[in-house]
């Protein structure tokens, strides 16, 4: 199961699982990188 995820402005975003990492992320995107919205598939592919 994938829960982290570096973002490449320097933010490492962690998860409890696959799910609160997608949802965690999508929240990141939207306050910090507006315009940058990435599927549930496409955050897990770049997640470790």
């Amino acid at each position: 199961m994938k829960t982290r995820l570096s973002c490449p402005c320097g933010e490492l975003i962690e998860g409890t699982d696959e799910d609160d990492l997608v949802t965690k992320t999508q929240a990141h995107l939207a306050e910090k990188h507006p315009g940058h919205e990435y599927s549930r598939d496409e955050i897990l592919f770049i997640a470790y």
